[in-house]
């Protein structure tokens, strides 16, 4: 362990942070001209270049490489799931496209969606059954991938269709008593229970759905969601039953993969359940060989467009319906690694804390303590890449600060996931957002504005915070009880480093 690092040299870091990604990112030659040009136009290298500044501070306030290195390990050791399911989900894409899965419920969604309601039924739909089956990435890498390829058929914006997917799967993740984050939150904090936390909740992410699923209804009657080309969508339609044996046996494979989530089976062996029948059904259905199957698990599906006359649209539907794969992920699993190298060393050497510490003397009333804490959740998020880090960062630095204002422990716990949930998927490098834009084929900055349940959770919580509305505090008694709990494990901890 070295010494606590001063802010200011935390504050090179972050400096030195945002020039690499205005640098890489080609924003620099924008603004001041070819001198500045990268030619890269990519995150990866940022995000080194981000950690070797990071870890020269650490050096130079005596901590070790063998303790950056597992703290590193560590971090990395925290998206091995999510990296598992990209993965996954990754063969599965493939899976489904080859056995004629995804063109089948294009064929029917076609023939039964209207680009008015398009982007409402696709935030509901994905609202529904993210909320049964419990996971975002799941809801994405099935139903999203799905919509997306209809929307196209409709003439809707693919980041519009990405981002109503997007704000549909995280009404999931934040309200399904089997979503991951919903279960940590109110670990983090302690003193609530589960369903306490889901309840509460409600207060924020209902208007914000609502607030979502109307804007969607106004894209999609104003012309936003795009006007249907019945020539454009009959090719695309015909292509589908040219190219594929489709057969509405193949729709048993999506229900299955939601049933079995929905069972409380893990997510890994849920979606392989779904990649096993597909294999099946490409067997079956379409005539490939098990041996070709696997290599489009691998490598990923393609697709001719030539059947289609529109040179513009066959170029899109190749792009879509031609990936998946294990290895199509790869670019994604590479940005999660580096992101997670940063992160474990600003993890690791405490800088996140002590940013925390400073921000938290801004937080003079209750609402600003509310803002503070969604503030360092984006900023966690943004920092280290991982929501999960997003939610037990700032759940644990500001709980005492939580319970000294008298607040109640699921005002936190409902502000973190307003802050670190939400927000996780709006940021280009966070494993969400890398995973959102990989499935979606929309990059992040493009389908984050048409989020709208995501960015506007936040909102809804700092208003809460400022005029009172849902702000439930502890009784006297209650804190008092805080108080001596307090106590005691300070005298707890002294009589463990005495012994």
């Amino acid at each position: 362990m070295g010494r606590k690092i001063p802010v200011w040299q935390i504050a090179v870091v972050m400096l030195v942070t945002l020039f690499a990604f205005l640098y890489c990112l080609d924003i620099l030659e924008m603004l001041f001209g070819e001198a500045f040009a990268s030619n890269y136009s990519d995150i990866h290298m940022a995000l080194v270049i981000s950690a070797i500044a990071a870890a020269a501070v650490a050096f130079a306030n005596g901590f070790k490489w063998s303790f950056l290195e597992k703290s590193i390990i560590t971090t990395i050791g925290r998206a091995m799931q999510a990296i598992l399911i990209l993965m996954t989900v990754g063969m599965l894409i493939g899976s489904w496209l080859a056995a004629g899965i995804i063109p089948t419920l294009i064929y029917y969604g076609l023939a039964i969606m209207s680009p008015g309601i398009f982007l409402f039924a696709a935030c509901l739909i994905c609202s529904v059954v993210s909320v049964v089956i419990g996971t975002s990435w799941g809801t994405t890498g099935t139903m999203g991938v799905t919509f997306v390829a209809i929307g196209i058929g409709l003439g809707v914006s693919p980041a519009m269709t990405a981002g109503a997917c997007v704000s549909g799967a995280y009404f999931g993740d934040k309200m399904s008593p089997l979503s991951d984050t919903t279960n940590l939150s109110p670990g983090i904090v302690g003193g609530v229970t589960l369903f306490e936390h889901i309840r509460y909740m409600v207060w924020t992410v209902t208007p914000s759905l609502i607030f979502a699923l109307v804007m969607y209804l106004i894209l999609g009657f104003a012309g936003g969601g795009g006007t249907a080309d019945m020539n454009q969508v009959n090719l695309i339609r015909n292509a589908m039953y040219d190219s594929f044996n489709l057969n509405p046996i193949l729709l048993i494979c999506p229900v299955l993969v939601i049933v079995i989530i929905a069972l409380k089976i893990p997510p890994l062996p849920g979606l392989f359940s779904g990649i096993i029948l597909a294999i099946i059904f490409g067997m079956m259905f379409q005539g490939i060989g098990f041996g070709e199957m696997l290599d489009i698990m691998h490598y990923g599906n393609s697709f001719d467009g030539s059947v289609i006359p529109d040179a513009e649209l066959a170029a899109s539907l190749e792009n879509l319906l031609g990936r998946g794969g294990m290895h199509g992920k790869m670019w994604t699993i590479s940005l999660v690694l580096v992101a997670m190298v940063f992160g474990g060393i600003l993890d690791g050497t405490g800088m996140l804390a002590t940013l925390a510490e400073a921000m938290l003397k801004f937080a003079k009333t209750t609402g600003l303590l509310i803002v503070v804490t969604l503030v360092s959740c984006i900023v966690t998020n943004m920092l280290t890449a991982d929501q999960y880090l997003a939610l037990i960062i700032p759940g644990r630095m500001y709980k005492r600060a939580y319970e000294d204002r008298k607040l109640k422990p699921k005002v936190l716990s409902r502000t973190i996931e307003d802050g670190g949930t939400m927000t996780s998927s709006l940021v280009p490098w966070n494993t969400c957002g890398a995973t959102m834009a990989s499935f979606l084929t929309v990059p992040t900055v493009q389908y984050a504005p048409y989020a709208f349940l995501n960015w506007s959770s936040s909102i809804v919580s700092a208003f809460y915070g400022f005029t009172g509305i849902s702000i439930e505090r502890l009784t006297d008694e209650e804190y008092d009880k805080i108080l001596k709990d307090r106590q005691e494990e300070i005298e707890a901890e002294q009589q463990a480093l005495e012994g």
